[in-house]
């Protein structure tokens, strides 16, 4: 594969559940979007089946939670299930906020990709979801 792409990389960013705290979710999308990728926001109070319904219709590479309320555990794994239904495979789920390292690897278990804690650089993350989408989808 090729260091260019046939069009940007699309990346939802979606806050899901009751967590009111959007200010990194926004610097992240806009720090994405600076880097040239296409990115839907969809704004606070997401449940798993919009983020997921949203990511099929907008035809994105990668899914970016942003989480902060402990709900990774119920969030994460309901998004894996409802990709896999939907036969959603080469998309990307990542994500940050604040969870565990023992639970960011128990999510990594079940298909999670990289998750970003506090005091991760922009630049980091830009970097990850170039490469994931680099070395696993095909446009």
């Amino acid at each position: 594969m090729s260091d260019t792409f046939n069009r940007p990389i699309r990346v939802l960013v979606a806050k899901v559940g009751l967590d009111g705290h959007d200010r990194g979710a926004r610097i992240i999308a806009t720090s994405l979007r600076d880097a040239g990728m296409e990115v839907i926001y969809t704004g606070l109070r997401q449940t798993p089946e919009m983020v997921v319904n949203t990511a099929l219709q907008e035809d994105v590479d990668a899914i970016g939670i942003s989480i902060l309320s402990g709900a990774h555990m119920t969030v994460f794994p309901k998004i894996i299930q409802l990709i896999k239904e939907k036969q959603m495979d080469d998309v990307l789920v990542t994500g940050g906020g604040i969870i565990p390292e023992s639970d960011m690897q128990a999510l990594k278990k079940i298909g999670v990709g990289e998750l970003f804690p506090p005091g991760t650089t922009t630049k980091d993350i830009v970097k990850y979801i170039t490469d994931w989408v680099h070395q696993n989808r095909n446009f």
